[in-house]
Order: structure tokens, then C-alpha cells, then sequence
């Protein structure tokens, strides 16, 4: 039986909201890929894949990222945070730090940043979502340990609160605080990797929309048929400097949703059809 995966990845308001564009637009063409078997979320692909996930027609979706008087209210970035975390994230690659190491170093700064008390942050993720109830479908959701290091896949078997999940997904270190669950405390699970694409592994096919690129993106899936869509140069305009801005929502989610409907046949060609592997940027 052939499995399909749905891979979101991480990339902050601009990637929520142009996700929703990507998907939209896909739909538009009549190409619907939110019916996978799987469904990946890590950071702000965690949100899109519980936002799909509760039933809420992607049309309506859309609307509440691309009309400004729909959008729900999110938190202003603290200024500092997040250059003092990529300065550290710089230094800590520099150094040729192992991944394990470099998510706990990562981590330690995240849990000695002041930031936003976690119920504050936890409001704004509840608002987002439409149901606070895990779907009824596979879905895989990222995080990472703040004090280990280790990566930590939630899902409607885990027995934790959808809210929670998310939240700790798309607690980006030293802007976000970590999210508390069952004694520990998590950080964004682009910390690991920004779409966590070898989660797919054992599906046939997937279609991966990834805000941010990272390295670990293209490594191959065994067995698996992959096609990355990634931002096009008027949706990487539409992000501007700042993907955690509030602003950047409308614009991301319009030219999202243009990026979606020029790029549905050749997505078709893998969700739909049989095909060689294929790895290819848009």
C-alpha cells in the first residue's frame, strides 16, 4: 500500500502563513496533499499540520493568515533574543561542535534567557490552533530536549496536550521560552533539523514545504519518492529580514499561495503518480 507524507517545516510567521499559502494554492490546482497518511510538523510546521489536521477548510485557513483584520494576535519578538542566538548558533558551528553537543549547548541558553512566561506563549499557541484535540490521523510532531539534547516526536498517542506539543515545537531558544512537559523542558525542534524529513522514512512519497532550508533537507529518504518545495524569490521577499514578525503574514501567505498554484503539477507528478526519487529545489 503506498504511504504518503505531508513534511512542514520550520520557519516562524512568514512559514505558518506561507504554508497555508503553499497549500492553498495546491488545492486551487486540484492537487489536495493534506490527505497524506503522514503528517511531519516541526516549529512553525507544527501549527499548519494541527491547524489542517482540525477539520477547518484550508480556504478559511488562508483567510485568517492573509487578511490582516482575521489574523490572531501574536507576541512581538523580544529585539535581542533572537541575534544573541544566532551569534551563539554561528559560534557553536564554527567550533565544529557534534549535533548532540550542539543541541545541549544550544538548550543550556535557551533555559538561562529571560523571556515571556510560558503561559503567556502558551495563550498565543492555543489561539492559534482551531481544536485543542489531537486529529484523527498520523501526525508527527518535533521537539528537542533543552537539557539532554535529544529529539522528542509527539503524536495523539503520547498523552500529551496538542497545545503543549506545538508550543514546545516552536519554542525558537531565546525568544521563546521552553516548554514544560512532564518535568522536562523542550525547544524547538528545528534546533534538530528545520523539516525532520528522515521521519518520513517507510513512506513511499513525500512532499516537503520548507521554509528554511538546512543541509539535513536533502539528504535522501530511503525508498522514498521526495519533491522539496522551498520559498521562490517573491516568497523570500514576502519573509523579509524578520520570519517572527507579525507583519510578514499577509504577504508570505498571498505569494504562498501563487508559489502553490505554479508549482501543482510537478508535485502532482510525485504524490499522484509513480516516479523515480527526485530532490528537487523551487
Amino acid at each position: 500500500m503506498t504511504r504518503r507524507a505531508l513534511v512542514l517545516g520550520g520557519g516562524g510567521l512568514a512559514g505558518i502563513a506561507w504554508e497555508t499559502g503553499i497549500l492553498t494554492g495546491l488545492a486551487d490546482a486540484g492537487l489536495n496533499v493534506t490527505d497524506a497518511d503522514l503528517t511531519i510538523g516541526t516549529s512553525a510546521g507544527s501549527t499548519v499540520a494541527a491547524q489542517i489536521g482540525s477539520g477547518l477548510p484550508l480556504d478559511e485557513l488562508f483567510r485568517r493568515q492573509a487578511d490582516p483584520l482575521a489574523h490572531n494576535r501574536e507576541l512581538t519578538p523580544p529585539g535581542a533574543g533572537g541575534p544573541e542566538f544566532m551569534a551563539n548558533l554561528a559560534a557553536f558551528t564554527a567550533e565544529g561542535v557534534d549535533p548532540a553537543e550542539l543541541r545541549r549547548r544550544i538548550g543550556a541558553l535557551a533555559l538561562s534567557t529571560a523571556t515571556v512566561p510560558e503561559s503567556v506563549r502558551r495563550e498565543v499557541i492555543a489561539n492559534r490552533l482551531p481544536s485543542p484535540a489531537w486529529p484523527d490521523r498520523a501526525l508527527l510532531i518535533v521537539a528537542v530536549d533543552a537539557t539532554t539534547g535529544a529529539p522528542r516526536v509527539f503524536g495523539p498517542d503520547s498523552g500529551v496536550d496538542l497545545v503543549d506539543a506545538v508550543a514546545a515545537s516552536c519554542a525558537v531558544p531565546c525568544v521563546w521560552p521552553p516548554v514544560t512537559i512532564g518535568g522536562a523542558r523542550y525547544i524547538d525542534g528545528g534546533v534538530r533539523s528545520m523539516a525532520n524529513v528522515d521521519l518520513a522514512a517507510g513512506c513511499d512519497r513525500a512532499v516537503v514545504i520548507a521554509p528554511i532550508p538546512d543541509d539535513a533537507l536533502w539528504e535522501p529518504v530511503e525508498s522514498c519518492r521526495v519533491e522539496i518545495l522551498t520559498p521562490d524569490e517573491r516568497s523570500l521577499a514576502a519573509f523579509g529580514p524578520d520570519p517572527l514578525d507579525p507583519a510578514t503574514r499577509t504577504p508570505a501567505a498571498r505569494a504562498g499561495r501563487a508559489q502553490g498554484r505554479h508549482v501543482a503539477a510537478r508535485v502532482a507528478e510525485v504524490w499522484t503518480l509513480p516516479a523515480k526519487v527526485t530532490r528537487k529545489k523551487s
